[in-house]
């Protein structure tokens, strides 16, 4: 995977990270990827169900973590098409 634009959108709720991931992710080229890392565990369904509704983005995967401050983060890799 190339290097990815990273969207830090901890503490948002939702729909917020969505919103900002619309964003970057439209200023990005057509195969670029957007890593967005959150910490709101509603994203992983919001990310899963955006990238079904709209075709120009693909959501690569989906891993979960801890960040330096010991919250639990949830990092979603999008691809623009």
């Amino acid at each position: 995977m190339s290097e990815a634009k990273v969207l830090d959108a901890r503490g948002l709720k939702c729909p917020m990270p969505i919103i900002r991931a619309k964003k970057e992710i439209d200023s990005i080229q057509p195969d670029q990827t957007l890593k967005v890392i959150a910490t709101d565990p509603g994203s992983v369904a919001d990310f899963q169900g955006w990238v079904k509704t709209n075709a120009s983005y693909e959501l690569i995967k989906q891993e979960e973590g801890t960040d330096e401050q010991g919250r639990r983060t949830f990092i979603h890799y999008l691809r623009k098409r």
